[in-house]
């Protein structure tokens, strides 16, 4: 296992995007999934794409964030790599319960893109606990949880932003 107490850099300093462009022409760049909710742990245990397992024990001040360089050697590079979010997609035929599902979102500062008429809302932990925090929104059966919990980016969304209530 390899222990990272500090970060080597990041993948779009120049510099290091050369080494690293150099080192994916020889195959030995690996990459960590991480979801956006572990990004701010210091202290994880993770698995690279090919097998490779590094316990991550970094400092308060080390912030780290898609493309942290993590591991850098002549033979290997460890570069992380942010999750895409699951989405929570919604939809109601009512305008006074998307004001409600909307403002709710945005109170929670949760993070959301629409699709057409959908809100969707990218998920940092369990389906079940964004269901369970509505709950009381969705008790009137006014409002179509898409089934699929595996629902992928939205392709046309019009906002990227982070909701504000």
């Amino acid at each position: 296992m390899l222990r990272v107490t500090q970060l080597v850099g990041q993948a779009c300093e120049p510099a290091m995007a050369d080494r690293l462009h150099d080192l994916e022409h020889h195959g030995v760049v690996e990459t960590v999934h991480i979801s956006r909710g572990d990004m701010s742990r210091r202290r994880q245990q993770v698995t690279s794409d090919r097998g490779t397992e590094l316990a991550l024990l970094l400092d308060r001040d080390a912030v780290l964030q898609n493309g942290s360089v993590l591991w850098l050697e002549a033979g290997r590079a460890v570069v992380v790599a942010l999750d895409a979010p699951q989405w929570l997609v919604l939809r109601t035929g009512h305008a006074a319960r998307a004001l409600e599902l909307g403002y709710f979102a945005g109170n929670m500062h949760w993070k959301v893109r629409f699709e057409g008429e959908a809100l969707c809302i990218a998920m940092e932990g369990p389906r079940s606990g964004y269901l369970d925090r509505m709950a009381h929104l969705l008790h009137q059966g006014d409002v179509i949880v898409d089934p699929a919990p595996d629902h992928e980016t939205p392709e046309h969304g019009h906002s990227h932003a982070h909701a504000h209530g």
